[in-house]
């Protein structure tokens, strides 16, 4: 039984390592259709198992054809990090090792993990010591965990108990975003309780920063308590919001100001783009991604709390069989889940791995390449460079909507980059974002070539 075991490993491992040598040579879309899939993946419910390594092998050979090369250098459609090789192993040991992170009963090392890792998180972004931290799927749950103890908070403050008497006949709160906010955000709001008509959104300006003017207007029409959003990193444009300046505005107001910095955020690993979010540190709440500039392999996200206690109050689950131990912090008391793998083996190895330096040097790369590019098609009449490139976004405009269109379509039938298309302020636009951990100068140089041909061809 021990040997079978270690062969089924060995072999996971062969198979791992045998794709992970291919994605450098291998398109970055896949060609298979759902069909496809559905006829290697799917049929009727096993009745007699297969072998372990049978199993595995039908797995690899069923599946991996409809696999995206998302941890290639050439995947520039969304902000996918390019998963570090020393995370990928410590990821496979977390699975091997099968600990249930809910508390320190449960696995010491996955819960003394989590307090090292967070401690070094909040020195890496220079976030304040006090911070609760918290470590969830992804920025997605990392804003719902923030916003819950916000709105616990809040509530709090004006006599309200949330966790007691739910929402039904609470005081009313004013949730204020800014327009070019990501959609999550929205989502995990309207999971809270607070409905899109409830949101109170902020006009932009052509980067979509939000508007200080326009949020000052938007505070003057109440003194009733609020949550503010703001963002480090728009999703298209890289920009962030003025987060200085709105903290003045509410520095004598009921408010809790918290930013969505899904891969902004890692800009305060820099000291060369440390700037860009002045004041960001003033901020009551935070939340990031590992999965993105960090590298870690899916999944992996962070909170950061300045108000611990509301933090634990809004995510605590007590009972009676659960070990309670006052002076160590339980994990699952800052997230939403009770059960869960423990994610801080991963960004663990990643740091020791990189270190303090390491990750502001590639955060550099990636924001010295993406000014490459933008420079190097800027060149060329009737491309246009539609962001001001201060971090790894580029936003590229060709002629009209029907001809970007179409070089979205070419650019997607070559298939050597996977590069994603959007709509910006209602102009369609090909969205690069450059974050993968080991890209270079060549990649980089060989996509303008690409670019530059097909709408040569296209605008001739």
């Amino acid at each position: 039984m021990k040997q079978e075991r270690t062969d089924l490993f060995r072999r996971a491992f062969e198979l791992g390592a045998n794709y992970d040598r291919q994605k450098f040579d291998r398109p970055p879309r896949t060609g298979v259709s759902r069909d496809e899939l559905l006829s290697s993946l799917g049929g009727p419910t096993p009745e007699n198992g297969l072998s372990e390594l049978d199993a595995l092998e039908a797995l690899v050979k069923a599946a991996e054809p409809g696999l995206q090369v998302s941890t290639g250098a050439r995947f520039m459609g969304w902000v996918v990090g390019g998963s570090h090789p020393v995370g990928m192993a410590a990821d496979w040991l977390t699975s091997v090792w099968g600990q249930n992170c809910a508390n320190y009963e449960c696995s010491p090392a996955a819960s003394v993990s989590e307090d090292v890792t967070a401690d070094w998180l909040k020195d890496l972004l220079s976030l304040p010591e006090e911070c609760s931290v918290g470590f969830t799927t992804g920025a997605t749950m990392a804003n719902f965990t923030a916003l819950a103890a916000a709105r616990s908070e809040m509530l709090h403050r004006i006599g309200w108990n949330v966790e007691l008497d739910g929402l039904q006949g609470a005081p009313r709160l004013r949730i204020l975003i800014g327009d070019e906010a990501h959609t999550t955000v929205f989502t995990a709001l309207s999971l809270l309780g607070f409905g899109r008509n409830q949101v109170k959104r902020v006009s932009t300006d052509d980067q979509g920063r939000m508007r200080v003017d326009a949020l000052k207007e938007s505070l003057e029409e109440s003194d009733t308590a609020a949550i503010v959003i703001a963002q480090a990193g728009q999703i298209n444009t890289g920009a962030m919001d003025p987060f200085k300046a709105i903290l003045s505005l509410l520095k004598d107001r009921n408010a809790w100001l918290h930013v969505d910095g899904a891969f902004g955020l890692w800009a305060l690993a820099c000291p060369q783009l440390r700037s860009q979010l002045d004041g960001v540190d003033g901020a009551d709440s935070w939340a990031t991604d590992g999965h993105k500039w960090l590298q870690v392999p899916y999944d992996a996200g962070f909170v950061f709390v300045r108000h611990a206690e509301a933090h634990r109050r809004a995510m605590a689950t007590p009972a009676s069989y659960l070990p309670v131990q006052s002076d160590i912090r339980d994990p699952s008391h800052y997230v939403p889940e009770l059960s869960r793998r423990s994610r801080a083996f991963a960004v663990w190895a990643i740091i020791k791995t990189l270190g303090r330096e390491g990750i502001s040097e590639m955060i550099i790369r990636h924001c010295h390449l993406a000014k490459r590019l933008a420079q190097q098609l800027s060149q060329v009449p009737g491309i246009e460079i539609l962001n001001q490139v201060s971090l790894n976004q580029v936003i590229v405009g060709f002629g009209d909507d029907e001809q970007c269109g179409k070089m979205i379509e070419s650019l997607a039938r070559e298939n050597r980059y996977l590069l994603g298309g959007a709509t910006w302020h209602d102009r369609k636009v090909l969205r690069i974002s450059i974050i993968s951990w080991f890209i270079d100068e060549a990649e980089i140089d060989g996509l303008a070539e690409d670019i530059i041909r097909l709408w040569r061809e296209l605008d001739a």
